[in-house]
């Protein structure tokens, strides 16, 4: 027969208690630790590629589910219109510069030449009626010849006088070329002409589409053959450093949260959490959006979290993914 000691026996009617005293300390480490998380979701900012002109689609360079780099075609629109507007604008601006090259040289030599010729002409006329002239007036004198034949000698010197002199002019100014306010014309034109092809020239590119950051192809909205209306979007991409995850936060916790600071982010069946960093704290307090059913949370207000992440890390996300965030 086994014997106890006082001590023993008051040892053992304890024993109970102490495990049940750890039980609940350890039911309440669990509850703390859950009580340091809060919910949230993966969100994804898309960047919906689309043509401002509208177009059957023609090639579609890109499958849902792929990787592009920035630079990388995403699709092509029919632009036979787009072509052949370019085209027209390219002639348009080559018959302008011609225009405007000629108003600034002036005339050609060989009209100048042909100017010249017919001054000659004219000179050797001049010096002839004012012999004529010279003739008519000693005779008027004598009285052998009458007034009209006077008057007819001085008009024809004098009809030689302003032909001579109009040639003179015209010569002179077919040698500085057009004048100013028409070489400024010219001039406007061609930069008129200038601004047009330069339209064409981005209607024309605006119907072949590049990637302008690198991401993820989230979808594809249209089929090859397909009538794309001008600004809808073809190709739906998901750069990775728009994919961020929305949290709320009690009230009573927001104030120790701070812009910049470390969070580990969990995703149910994945065994390692992600570390991101908080990048916004919304300034206003609003209840709790019904896609959040924890029990201890509802009709209490709770203020918006966004965490942002690495690239390299953010590519491991996906959107609608609930999550738990731990401060």
């Amino acid at each position: 027969m086994k014997t106890f000691s006082p001590l023993a026996c008051r040892l053992r009617s304890w024993a109970p208690i102490c495990a049940m005293l750890v039980s609940i300390g350890l039911f309440a480490g669990c509850r703390n630790a859950q009580h340091d998380a809060v919910q949230g979701y993966v969100e994804g900012e898309f960047v919906y590629v689309a043509s401002p002109l509208a177009g059957a689609l023609e090639v579609l360079s890109v499958e849902r589910g792929a990787q592009v780099q920035a630079g990388d075609p995403l699709f092509t629109l029919e632009s036979g219109a787009e072509v052949a507007a370019h085209d027209q604008a390219v002639k348009r601006l080559e018959e302008g510069k011609s225009r405007l090259e000629d108003a600034r040289k002036g005339m050609r030599q060989p009209e100048i030449e042909s100017l010249e010729a017919q001054l000659n002409e004219s000179r050797a006329a001049l010096v002839l009626s004012e012999k004529e002239f010279v003739r008519q007036s000693d005779l008027l004198k004598s009285g052998a010849a009458s007034t009209q034949d006077f008057d007819k000698a001085r008009s024809t010197r004098d009809q030689d006088r302003n032909r001579v002199s109009k040639l003179e002019a015209d010569i002179k100014t077919g040698r500085l070329g057009s004048r100013t306010d028409q070489v400024a014309a010219a001039e406007a034109n061609v930069r008129a002409l200038e601004g047009a092809l330069a339209k064409a020239d981005w209607d024309l590119s605006q119907k072949h589409q590049n990637a302008v950051q690198a991401g993820l192809v989230f979808d594809t909205l249209y089929w090859t053959g397909e009538w794309v209306p001008a600004g809808r979007p073809v190709v739906v991409l998901l750069p990775p450093q728009n994919v961020k995850v929305r949290a709320f936060v009690p009230e009573s916790r927001v104030g120790s949260i701070h812009p910049g600071d470390r969070v580990e982010v969990s995703v149910d069946g994945v065994k390692d959490s992600f570390a991101g960093k908080v990048s916004f704290i919304s300034p206003q307090a609003e209840y709790t959006p019904p896609v959040i059913y924890s029990q201890d949370s509802r009709n209490k207000l709770v203020f918006l979290i966004e965490i942002r992440f690495d690239p390299a890390t953010a590519t491991k996300l996906h959107p609608g993914q609930p999550v738990d965030v731990k401060f």
